[in-house]
């Protein structure tokens, strides 16, 4: 009883808290506002949004502390009644997501891409949920930004304008218009209420999570706070996002022009562009991850993994939100075929408002460290987790992490030993050892800088996207990895050769690699051409 009152004291001095912090934080964003009459709507919409999180935050945590009450340690009722507990309360977030909106949601599609982290039931269901479902701006505030933004009313500024979006994301949506002079164009509009909410939205969840650390310390999410509050402007300031998708495009030219026609961005409007309001070419094609459409174009869109691993190991300035609504794959423009007659792909990249530059020791070592973890490399796995910073005693779940293997799965020599099917038996595999080591997690996401923190985001975003492209893992994006790593590490080698025996010796170490390559690409063939076998000997039977 003595610990129920506790736990009962407890939750209400988190709802106390709270208020009053997030009160006064909000205040504080209210005051500073440049619009009177948004103020005044704030003034009314942050209380209600403090209190929604106040009461989310203590039913969550009172749920497990009640639900689980007596449940002894390891038993089969506790993991079951855990698996409901996760289940009432990932829906209970998402809806405080969906009600609140703005970085809300931004905070629920971070929560569905942590699979090492949080239970798969939070996963899961912020996976269904928070790409699809994003709240709309009605006609009227599209209005009111393009007339503030632009002088004059869409059908003024557009030759042709529909209020109805073709899509809708956290922090914008998008509308197809005409210009003036006959071209279809994307104008991406920022939600109104962003602005002036993103600060009081921003202290509220970042007063709930160090809150929620005090109490029960082993509950700690600050390191997902603090790389919100650095990328959430930089989101917002579409000016920034026009800037950085042409350096993504420039950056293919200069350092992988062997695959820069395969990789495309929308081109900007810059005389109709603003931070609030952005406007680019029109682009039909298909989400990277609607496979039926895919095989109906006719095309095969391997460029996707080659595209990312480019951008981390070659050009250091890396897109961090690369999830299926992101990416569009359509027919190379030029009509070129394969020799096999195929079309030949191109891959179109959508909201360039989060990137990350890595400084070229960053770079070098996480390609050394993927580097190591394609070839089964022991020591190069320990040395680059810990210039990484996971330390000498947690490189083993660093590796675990970006892998999504266990240790031994991990320094396995088979070719096949990253590979992940998606499996029910994978998920439960991931599930425990996440539950069995979240302490640890914990302790490793707080060491490693933000930027890695992100490039793991990354990580996670492409790999389900190559699930389902591939109906499970893919062997080839490995290899693909493995040798863009291993060519930006050989690069590098040779930048700092400063003699000619020592140059000799890196160009002995290229040809190895490509013949470690080149056999592993022959065992690929292999697999796939056995997969192909029993697949045609179950039909025939």
């Amino acid at each position: 009883m003595a610990a129920r009152s506790l736990w009962r004291a407890k939750t209400k001095l988190l709802l106390a808290a709270t208020a009053a912090g997030g009160a006064g934080a909000g205040a504080a964003a209210i005051s500073s506002s440049d619009d009177p009459a948004s103020a005044l709507k704030l003034s009314t919409a942050v209380p209600l949004r403090l209190l929604r999180d106040a009461s989310t935050a203590a039913t969550i945590a009172f749920d497990y502390e009640y639900s689980l009450w007596g449940l002894p340690e390891g038993s089969i009722e506790r993991e079951k009644t855990k698996r409901e507990v996760h289940t009432r309360s990932a829906l209970r977030l998402q809806e405080l997501c969906f009600k609140n909106g703005g970085i809300y949601i931004k905070l629920g599609q971070h929560i569905s891409q942590l699979e090492y982290l949080v239970p798969e039931e939070y996963v899961q269901i912020m996976r269904q949920s928070m790409l699809n479902r994003c709240p709309v701006s009605s006609y009227d505030r599209v209005r009111e930004v393009v007339k503030k933004e632009l002088g004059g009313e869409p059908d003024e500024i557009f030759d042709e304008f529909d209020p109805v979006p073709i899509a809708s994301a956290s922090l914008a949506q998008v509308h197809v218009a005409r210009t003036h002079n006959g071209q279809k164009v994307a104008v991406k509009v920022q939600h109104t209420h962003m602005t002036d909410t993103a600060a009081a939205d921003y202290a509220t969840v970042e007063f709930i999570v160090n809150t929620l650390h005090r109490l029960f310390p082993s509950f700690d999410y600050r390191w997902l706070v603090d790389e919100m509050r650095e990328s959430l402007p930089k989101e917002l300031d579409f000016l920034n996002e026009a800037k950085n998708s042409i350096k993504c495009i420039n950056n293919f030219r200069r350092y992988s022009p062997h695959i820069a026609e395969y990789v495309y961005a929308p081109k900007i409007n810059w005389n109709l562009t603003t931070s609030k309001l952005l406007v680019m070419e029109y682009i039909d094609g298909a989400q990277v991850n609607d496979l039926r459409t895919i095989q109906k174009l006719g095309i095969q869109p391997s460029e996707l993994s080659e595209a990312f691993a480019e951008m981390m190991f070659k050009h250091g300035f890396v897109h961090c939100d690369p999830h299926a609504a992101n990416a569009l794959v359509r027919p190379l423009p030029s009509g070129r075929r394969s020799i096999f007659g195929k079309k030949k792909p191109q891959l179109v990249l959508l909201d360039h408002g989060l990137y990350k530059d890595l400084d070229f020791s960053t770079r070098i070592n996480y390609a050394s460290l993927w580097k190591g973890l394609v070839f089964s490399d022991v020591n190069a796995i320990k040395v680059y987790s810990a210039k990484l910073g996971a330390g000498d005693d947690l490189y083993a779940l660093f590796a675990g992490i970006l892998t999504m293997k266990p240790w031994n799965k991990v320094i396995d020599p088979s070719v096949d030993h990253l590979v992940v099917r998606g499996t029910d038996s994978d998920r439960s595999e991931l599930q425990m050892y996440a539950s069995q080591y979240f302490p640890q997690i914990t302790e490793l996401l707080r060491r490693l800088p933000r930027v890695i923190l992100l490039m793991l985001k990354t990580n996670d975003c492409l790999r389900a996207i190559n699930r389902s492209l591939m109906q499970g893992s893919s062997l080839e994006t490995f290899l693909i990895v493995g040798r863009v790593s291993s060519e930006a590490v050989i690069e590098s080698k040779l930048l700092q050769s400063k003699s000619f025996f020592s140059r000799v010796c890196v160009w002995f170490e290229e040809l190895l690699l490509e013949a470690r390559l080149f056999g592993m690409q022959i065992a690929l063939w292999l697999l796939n051409l056995k997969a192909l076998s029993l697949r045609l000997n179950r039909f025939s039977h």
